[in-house]
C-alpha cells in the first residue's frame, strides 16, 4: 500500500471511529466549521487520534473513553471533558464509570482538577437528561 493510500485508509477509519464516538452531528459541525487555518489539524487528529489510537483493538471504546476523560480532566481541558462526557453514551460508559475515572483524577491528578471535572460532568448529565425528556 502506498503512503497516500495508507493515509487515506487511516483517515477513513479515523472518521468512522470519530463519528461512532462523537456522533454525526458533532462531527458534521466540526467539518462544516473548518477553514484553511485548521483543516490540517482536523486531518491530523482524525488520522492520529481516531484512526491510530481509538481504532486499536486491545481496549474497548468504553475503556478508551474513561481514560480519555481522566486525562483531559487531569490536564484541565474542560471543553474536551464536556465533549467526551457527552460522547460516553456512545462508548458504553456509565455515569458510574465516569465517577470512578474522576475519582482517580482526584488522587493522581489533583483534587481541584477532579472538582472541576465533576462540575462539568454533572452539568453535561443534566443537559443530556433534559434533552432526553423533550
Amino acid at each position: 500500500m502506498t503512503d497516500s493510500a495508507e493515509k487515506n485508509s487511516r483517515h477513513k477509519q479515523g472518521m468512522a471511529m470519530r463519528r461512532q464516538v462523537l456522533g454525526d452531528a458533532h462531527v458534521d459541525r466540526a467539518e462544516a466549521g473548518k477553514t484553511s487555518v485548521d483543516a490540517p489539524f482536523q486531518e491530523m487528529i482524525t488520522e492520529a487520534a481516531w484512526g491510530h489510537v481509538w481504532s486499536r483493538p486491545h481496549w474497548t471504546r468504553r475503556e478508551r473513553s474513561m481514560v480519555t476523560i481522566a486525562l483531559l480532566a487531569a490536564l484541565g481541558h474542560d471543553e474536551e471533558v464536556a465533549m467526551h462526557v457527552r460522547a460516553s453514551v456512545n462508548t458504553g460508559c456509565s455515569r458510574e464509570d465516569i465517577t470512578e475515572a474522576l475519582m482517580h483524577v482526584a488522587i493522581y491528578g489533583g483534587v481541584p482538577a477532579a472538582n472541576s471535572a465533576f462540575k462539568i460532568a454533572k452539568r453535561v448529565f443534566a443537559e443530556m437528561d433534559l434533552e432526553a425528556s423533550d
